[in-house]
């Protein structure tokens, strides 16, 4: 077999970092070359279910390294190696309910990072993981993708688990939707009701794929009835809050805002590091401080594209046989810097809007409602969520100190004027133009 020497290697994995984006995944620091022969490349994933991601998700990105590392034409093949001694998942069997409740080893409380962002909803669901069925029923989290909502609903699960706590059922709406399907195709519709019927806590991520399955909403109204009443635990969680579900019935959205419906929001600076190193940490990498703040403050969005820039950084210090240090995390982060919105302060949005829409700084952090104040208050606090790497807690804290909800009722009532008038939306990117080049 033709051996892959190591400075080909260096060729291809810098190029997969420079352009694999959202494709990249932590593990992929594990990945080996094993042979290169006759144009065709194989390279070692660490187990089986690395194997099928790769070759769904990564053959294009790998087999463009390649091509453009050797000058060939040359394909690439994913071979699984020995499985992991410490799994990634964790599975715990209960033969006298005869289920099983697949969970992420990382995704507990301890590796949680809390801030302003998302203190609510962590504290909301370590009350829900110390009194299952009494506090915060149902639990509603929603947010971006990204945000740690999946890390919260596990957490809670594996603190649940931990204590011994009754039938405890985890899954995707996605995968909600398919059991009841295969149940009226099997005719085993007693069945599911019976399975999802008779649990202590119900947990669904991702309920925004309940939108437009009539049928699949008028049954989990049902099981939903029959938890909420006798006091067993319900918790879901989505990309958006209940009333923003498309076609989603008005009782099931009532029925989830019966408990505690709490956002999680693009985490700040300062959490952004703290996300970072405790990431690094738990991966048993060595991140100076000051990288861990050069990729926070590159990367502004959220958690899992902190992982992934982690990732870049180390993947690159151990081909090339390098330290990790500000050198090497630029040569890494050069592609995400483009993409930045630098320099765009709240102070210049503020600025560029009192003169556009002649108000008065007071005005605009004052409590007047009329519209010709808060019609600009919503421009600012949608161009600073739009513009500026800020919380939604921190943009509301100047204009008069209004809360996050605030900010998100003002995003989507300059996000409707923006779709619904063609010239607000001209004069509103006009403005943005105008804060980039100021920049």
């Amino acid at each position: 077999m033709g051996r892959v020497e190591p400075q080909l290697w260096q060729q291809i994995v810098q190029h997969v970092v420079a352009h694999g984006g959202e494709v990249i995944r932590p593990w992929f620091t594990r990945l080996e070359p094993i042979a290169l022969e006759h144009g065709l490349l194989e390279v070692q994933v660490p187990g089986v279910q690395e194997q099928a991601y790769c070759q769904q998700q990564a053959t294009r990105l790998f087999t463009e390294a390649a091509q453009a590392s050797t000058g060939h034409l040359v394909s690439v093949c994913f071979l699984a190696g020995p499985p992991a001694p410490l799994p990634e998942v964790v599975t715990i069997e209960d033969p006298t309910w005869q289920s099983e409740l697949i969970l992420s080893r990382d995704y507990t409380f301890d590796t949680f990072v809390a801030g302003p962002c998302n203190r609510l909803a962590h504290a909301a669901c370590m009350a829900v993981a110390d009194s299952p069925g009494r506090t915060y029923n149902p639990l509603f989290v929603h947010g971006s993708s990204g945000l740690g909502k999946t890390h919260l609903l596990q957490a809670t699960c594996q603190a649940l688990v931990r204590r011994g706590f009754g039938k405890i059922l985890f899954l995707s709406c996605e995968t909600f939707v398919n059991h009841l399907i295969e149940a009226i195709q099997t005719g085993k519709l007693h069945d599911f009701r019976y399975r999802y019927r008779q649990l202590d806590v119900l947990v669904i991520d991702d309920m925004q794929f309940l939108a437009h399955h009539d049928q699949t909403q008028e049954e989990f109204f049902h099981t939903f009835n029959t938890l909420y009443q006798a006091q067993k635990q319900i918790i879901l969680s989505c990309d958006r809050p209940p009333s923003e579900i498309p076609h989603l019935e008005e009782r099931l959205v009532s029925r989830f805002n019966w408990g505690l419906v709490t956002g999680i929001d693009r985490p700040g600076y300062e959490t952004r590091v703290a996300i970072v190193q405790k990431k690094a940490q738990a991966r048993g990498i060595s991140m100076p401080d000051d990288v861990s703040c050069f990729i926070a403050g590159t990367i502004d969005s959220n958690a899992r594209e902190l992982e992934g820039a982690i990732t870049k950084i180390s993947m690159l210090s151990r081909v090339l046989d390098r330290p990790i240090d500000m050198s090497l995390a630029e040569e890494a982060m050069s592609s995400d810097m483009p993409a930045r919105n630098k320099d765009v302060t709240v102070e210049q949005i503020i600025d560029m809007v009192v003169k556009r829409f002649s108000v008065r700084l007071s005005d605009l952090q004052s409590r007047k409602r009329s519209k010709s104040i808060s019609l600009p208050r919503q421009v600012c606090m949608y161009l600073a969520r739009s513009l500026t790497r800020h919380s939604l807690e921190e943009i509301g804290g100047y204009f008069g100190g209004r809360d996050h909800t605030t900010v998100l009722h003002a995003n989507r009532s300059i996000d409707g004027l923006r779709k619904g008038d063609p010239a607000f939306h001209a004069r509103l990117e006009q403005i943005s133009q105008e804060l980039k080049q100021a920049k």
